[in-house]
């Protein structure tokens, strides 16, 4: 954490001090003794406006980098390892996924003075949302369709990738307490090895307001999830992590970048998400209906069909998915915040408008009206 000018996306649409500092030459410089790739005179181009990790764009002789810098306690060498092989299976299978550069000695990431770091080419294509927030409602249906095709492409592609469950909770999106068949038990038993979560929750009534928000929508779900296969999932595909290039009158996706809360759930747990993040706006609830795209939804999940069928059962179960989608994730978000930056009042704002206030979304008549228009597509 930091004191540094450095501005960031807040929480609530709003420009906030970062907690983490802008990468410096200083850094680049000892990045330079072990990648190749930094040759020369570097100069930093751009800095990202993102909350959750400090990253940057750097030039050098060697062309454009991207250098992303996470703190220790978030992520090791070893554990951006475990996207770093996931990217590299995804490349190996024909998914245009942003390329993992490798340094001197052979490593995609490498740790210094409590931080660590990990280099990427910068993709081909356009960063159309560069600034956009992961919340930004999603107006184009043209894109949404063609976002999901190049999903069903990566799980295509994954579905033949096996590892095992990701080593951190920590902004990762797992969907372990979906698939449980008691998730208050399930998540009970594990606050012993994630103390920052468990400390929030002592602060919360969190078996009373799960009971109410949260398990009323999980009701079911953990049987029907067994048929589910456990599917290497992105598990943030906003359009913000995709690159695009022109195709006719419309757009097609280039590049796809950032698997850092990609871990193994399922194909429909990442579909949700995908609907989660880019046909709603949770930032501007106040809409009303107005804040949910269901043509959005429905183009994101036409187009997924296209490369990937799903039945009738499927999509119903994908419906029945979304009010639920975000209880692992948001949970390790208040882990993040209230562990590792010791932001209690980002915490409240995981818990009570992301894991609770997402929940409660889906009884309102928006909500209602896009779960049944998803039902109805089935």
């Amino acid at each position: 954490m930091s004191n540094s000018p450095h501005r960031v996306q807040g929480l609530n649409n709003d420009e906030v001090a970062a907690d983490w500092p802008a990468i410096t030459d200083r850094e680049i410089a000892w990045l330079r003794g072990r990648f190749a790739q930094l040759d020369g005179e570097c100069q930093l181009l751009w800095h990202s406006p993102r909350p959750l990790s400090a990253a940057a764009i750097v030039e050098s002789r060697g062309g454009r980098v991207f250098v992303k810098r996470h703190h220790g306690s978030v992520r090791t060498a070893v554990g951006l390892a475990e996207e770093h092989r996931f990217l590299q299976h995804l490349a190996g299978h024909g998914v245009p996924v942003v390329e993992v550069l490798r340094d001197r000695d052979g490593a995609t990431a490498v740790e210094h003075e409590g931080w660590t770091y990990e280099l990427h080419g910068v993709g081909s294509g356009h960063d159309l949302y560069r600034d956009a927030p992961s919340w930004t409602l999603l107006t184009d249906a043209a894109q949404a369709r063609e976002a999901g095709r190049m999903l069903a492409m990566l799980h295509r592609a994954s579905a033949s990738y096996r590892a095992p469950q990701r080593s951190t909770h920590l902004l990762v999106a797992r969907d372990d307490l979906i698939r449980a068949a008691d998730p208050v038990a399930a998540l009970q038993a594990g606050l012993a090895d994630r103390p920052g979560l468990a400390a929030y929750l002592a602060r919360q009534d969190w078996q009373a307001d799960l009971q109410r928000s949260v398990l009323p929508w999980h009701a079911g779900l953990a049987t029907r999830l067994q048929a589910e296969p456990r599917l290497w999932a992105h598990n943030d595909w906003h359009v913000s992590n995709l690159l695009w290039r022109p195709h006719g009158d419309t757009s097609v996706v280039a590049t796809v970048l950032d698997v850092g809360l990609a871990s193994p759930t399922s194909a429909l747990f990442d579909l949700a998400t995908a609907i989660e993040r880019n046909a709603i706006a949770w930032l501007a609830l106040e809409q009303g209906e107005e804040a949910v795209r269901v043509d959005i939804a429905l183009a994101l999940l036409a187009g997924y069909r296209e490369v990937v069928p799903l039945s009738a059962e499927r999509v119903h179960l994908l419906a029945d998915l979304l009010p639920v989608v975000q209880l692992d994730f948001a949970l390790s978000e208040v882990e993040y915040f209230e562990g590792v930056t010791r932001s209690p009042a980002n915490a409240d704002v995981a818990y009570h408008t992301f894991l609770l206030g997402h929940a409660d979304w889906f009884s309102t008549a928006a909500g209602q009206g896009l779960l049944q228009a998803l039902h109805a597509a089935a």
